[in-house]
């Protein structure tokens, strides 16, 4: 008697959403999908439309091409595509859709209503509600394509039990818009997000995106990126090293007009900056790599985000030296007057060699964080007054063109206790380490910045502890402006940074009034403070426990309030450190990791000079 075959055919609709499940994984997959099919169409604006985050309803609209009702029936069937005229043209991919997957994909999981005209028929829509499609029907409507998505993943609960919060969402589909943005700068966007226009881009230049997207600050501090090889051509621009954050959300990579999180060219960014930036933080960079289609392989990925390349070392070597050229000029201060449009027909600047006897010249300061009091010293206290700022960017005014004084005398050191296991200071190195004699005889060397931050770090805390971080009131409110999505993320969490010290409250679409800075911090310039802080907030997990989260707030205000690298100290604010690092827990580490104390004992320093 033969049994019942075990293995059978799974329904088509079955199918179906299993397959949505590597395409459409949450709204801004769907958002990313739509807004592709729009660009491929050769539309030149394109708004889109969210409600609950996207899951509640997705709405694309654009100005391309559209399609008749014969196209229009096709389009929402699995593997039905314009985009592959032959099978050859895989292997030169061109548009950035190909696979003719993702309205099926939609239609599968969610209520999806397609209406599209072209340039010469009348309007025409139809309908997919969980995999079920109906006849194409007469329409209105202009021309182009209009894509609307009720009720995301109603046929898949589980998947939808996984989503975040509407905010969440909504944060990754508008930068999912922004991505696609900044490589194709000629398409105006547009974002809504529950009635609020989260980004509005009009047609530009590249020049003109980069700046409305990354900041006019980025712009102004960034360097041409230029390089051609078998081929392969490199243009964008690169931020300088001080130009860093806190997370790689700036990092816009795009390849052949699509943009990509492909972890080589990842790897040959860092690589580039290696030693030029802190540990975990990020420079911000827009770079565009254009390759011949068929020496590269975007079939890789259900995404499209990662790539496989023919020559993937030449790609990778290519844009690290490129990389290392530019930031080379740039740092002798030499960045671009002006960018160019979308030729970047800037001369590229010869870069000098140097011999290992005659050093660079040296580096100009770039505009830094105003210089702060040593907080947390025995007997310091902040100061009794309120501070004054002038609202917008709180620099300070130009100085006068006065001649350089002759610099003074070094300040003789007093004598002080050398009870201590870090000793007595000798002298400070570079402006930025700290020399001392242990009691044993051994030399110790203290990263004055890194110490610093450890001990703001565990003084906020102690007052976070006690009830709260005690706040200085500014004399005039700074107005800072920020990306509107950093400004929902700050306001939102506005009660948890009071209790840090950080009073703000909205001022208008895209700016936060601080009223009120972290008393500790002496005089930190809000606006960098306020864009690491969100930052921070928009890598934190939402189920991550309130403590764990002020506590990683804390330590991006320690790192603001610190004494900077390049400040000189004096003899008692040397002592001071180091008393204050022996009686503070966890001083070895700053707040990054990073150790704040070296020693050389006699063992190490006979071994340095071969005696042992």
């Amino acid at each position: 008697m033969a049994t019942a075959p075990r293995i059978r055919l799974l329904p088509e609709t079955t199918a179906n959403r299993i397959a949505a499940g590597e395409v459409v994984e949450r709204p801004a997959a769907a958002v990313k999908e739509l807004v592709e099919n729009a660009l491929d169409a050769g539309a030149t604006r394109i708004a889109v439309t969210l409600e609950e985050g996207g899951i509640g309803r997705i709405l694309v609209e654009d100005d391309g091409g559209g399609m008749g009702p014969d196209d229009l029936d096709l389009a929402v069937e699995r593997h039905a595509t314009s985009k592959l005229p032959e099978e050859a043209a895989l292997f030169r991919i061109a548009t950035l859709g190909f696979r003719g997957e993702a309205l099926p994909s939609i239609g599968a999981v969610a209520r999806l209503t397609l209406t599209s005209r072209n340039g010469s028929g009348e309007a025409h829509a139809i309908t997919v509600e969980g995999g079920r499609k109906s006849p194409v029907a007469p329409a209105a409507g202009p021309p182009g394509t209009r894509v609307e998505v009720r009720d995301l993943f109603y046929a898949t609960p589980a998947r939808r039990a996984f989503l975040k919060s509407p905010r969440t969402e909504s944060e990754a589909a508008v930068t999912a818009v922004e991505r696609l943005a900044m490589a194709w700068p000629r398409v105006g966007f547009r974002v809504t997000v529950d009635g609020r226009v989260a980004l509005n881009l009009a047609p530009s230049d590249r020049a003109g995106r980069i700046a409305a997207l990354l900041g006019a600050d980025f712009a102004a501090a960034a360097v041409v990126v230029e390089a051609a090889r078998d081929g392969i051509t490199l243009t964008g621009l690169a931020g300088l090293p001080t130009h860093h954050r806190a997370t790689g959300e700036a990092q816009h990579l795009v390849v052949n007009n699509r943009p990509v999180r492909d972890p080589q060219l990842k790897t040959a960014l860092r690589v580039a900056y290696r030693d030029l930036v802190p540990a975990r933080r990020f420079p911000a960079a827009a770079l565009f790599l254009e390759v011949p289609p068929e020496a590269v392989d975007v079939n890789v990925h259900p995404m499209k985000t990662e790539l496989r390349f023919r020559d993937s070392d030449g790609v990778r070597g290519l844009m690290i030296a490129a990389l290392r050229r530019a930031l080379a000029v740039g740092a002798q201060g030499a960045a671009p007057d002006g960018l160019a449009s979308d030729g970047w027909s800037v001369e590229p600047v010869a870069v000098p060699s140097y011999s290992p006897v005659t050093p660079p010249p040296p580096v100009a300061p770039g505009p830094g964080f105003a210089e702060a009091p040593v907080p947390v010293f025995p007997g310091w206290r902040p100061p009794a007054g309120p501070v004054a700022r002038r609202p917008g960017t709180g620099a300070r005014p130009p100085s006068l063109p006065l001649a350089f004084a002759p610099a003074p005398a070094p300040e003789p050191l007093p004598d002080f206790p050398e009870d201590g296991p870090l000793g007595r200071p000798l002298a400070q190195i570079l402006d930025t380490y700290v020399l001392a004699e242990a009691p044993d005889g051994s030399l110790v060397l203290v990263d004055q910045h890194a110490a610093h931050e450890r001990l703001v770090h565990e003084a906020l805390r102690a007052q976070l502890v006690e009830g709260g971080v005690r706040a200085q009131p500014l004399l005039l409110p700074a107005v800072v402006e920020l990306p509107a999505r950093d400004v929902a993320r700050l306001l939102d969490k506005a009660s948890e940074l009071a209790r840090l010290g950080l009073e703000i409250e909205g001022f208008g679409p895209g700016a936060i009034l601080v009223r009120a800075l972290p008393a500790l911090l002496g005089n930190p310039e809000p606006a960098p403070l306020l864009r690491d802080i969100a930052a921070e907030l928009a890598e934190m997990d939402e189920a991550m426990a309130l403590e764990t989260r002020l506590d990683a707030a804390v330590a991006r205000l320690a790192c603001h309030g610190s004494i900077r690298a390049g400040r000189r100290l004096k003899g008692a604010e040397m002592a001071a450190l180091l008393r204050q690092m022996e009686a503070t827990p966890r001083a070895a580490t700053c707040s990054h990791g990073r150790p704040t104390v070296l020693r050389l004992g006699k063992a190490e320093l006979e071994k340095l000079f071969g005696r042992r």
